[in-house]
């Protein structure tokens, strides 16, 4: 029944000239129909790169908003409306504004994990495998980073000159990593390389043998020669890891780090949004014009190599 609803989705998205874009962290019935899969920055410039005119997002909301400021001129559909990231609601562009007022001239630097409104408010953007070049990339000392504190906290040891000012945001899946659990597995597979996602505490990341964003740590795993590993981001995205390498052991904690929010999205949820295309995501031009900089100026930063 599962292989026929992949089959009808597939038919359907063609007749309706659509592409499927799905997140990493989302259920693998979900990777299975999707034209794409990917991070949340990787899949909205996909968005803007292909040929289709309407997008079917399998995200959170911030996402597919993403999509619309990068590509207005095309109708994007979010799956399922009522996923939202935790983190993305932990601020408001009302908030932010306010912060500005009380920090004249402190330029911010937004994780495109975020409304729109509040990437119209700030200066420039960053994902987490960019963020350590963007905050060299910006003049003077202070940098009001929002809206994750523990991104913040992992790239103010790279730019040591920089005085970050932090949000009190933080992403749930990540933020409840348990240490004593990671210690406990890394002593009972000492041969097992730690990989950790930057949204972890810094806690978490000082135990951590590679850090980096959902790409980076899919492509490290795949690089490496190394055949055990521990994986400390969503567990979505054991199932690409696995699929590519076959030959590989992801291990991960006791308590499951999964996205309640990512896994809202269904087959009958894409099936939905192909048959009504609804539930459309357009971001006000008075909102997407200010946005779309700060993302450009993100992407006009050179890769820091460093």
């Amino acid at each position: 029944m599962s292989q026929e609803r992949k089959d009808y989705i597939r038919k359907l998205a063609k007749e309706r000239d659509a592409v499927i874009l799905c997140h990493y962290y989302c259920v693998p019935d979900a990777h299975d129909v999707a034209d794409y899969v990917g991070d949340s920055l990787g899949l909205s410039q996909e968005a803007a790169r292909s040929p289709q005119k309407t997008i079917i997002f399998l995200g959170v909301h911030f996402m597919a908003e993403t999509a619309s400021v990068l590509c207005p001129e095309k109708t994007v559909v979010l799956a399922n409306p009522e996923a939202g990231c935790p983190m993305a609601d932990m601020i408001e562009a009302k908030d932010l504004a306010a912060r500005k007022a009380e920090t004249p001239g402190v330029p911010v630097l937004t994780y495109v994990n975020s409304p729109a409104a509040v990437k119209a408010l700030s200066d420039i953007c960053c994902t987490s495998a960019n963020a350590v070049a963007v905050i060299k990339s910006l003049p003077g000392k202070k940098i009001l980073m929002t809206p994750d504190r523990n991104l913040a906290q992992y790239v103010q040891k790279f730019a040591p000159d920089k005085e970050l000012l932090l949000w009190p945001g933080f992403c749930p899946t990540h933020h409840r990593v348990n240490l004593k659990e990671v210690l406990e597995l890394q002593k009972e597979r000492p041969r097992a390389v730690t990989v950790a996602h930057p949204e972890c505490q810094p806690k978490i990341l000082a135990v951590a043998d590679f850090i980096g964003s959902t790409s980076g740590i899919i492509k490290y795993c795949a690089e490496s020669e190394r055949e055990e590993f521990i994986i400390l981001t969503e567990e979505g995205v054991l199932y690409p890891l696995r699929a590519k390498n076959p030959g590989k052991v992801f291990l991960t904690p006791r308590t499951p780090m999964i996205c309640p929010n990512m896994k809202k999205n269904s087959l009958e949820d894409v099936a939905r949004a192909l048959e009504t295309l609804s539930p459309v995501v357009k971001v006000p031009e008075e909102i997407r014009l200010p946005a779309l900089a700060a993302v450009e100026r993100m992407m006009a930063v050179p890769r820091d190599n460093g």
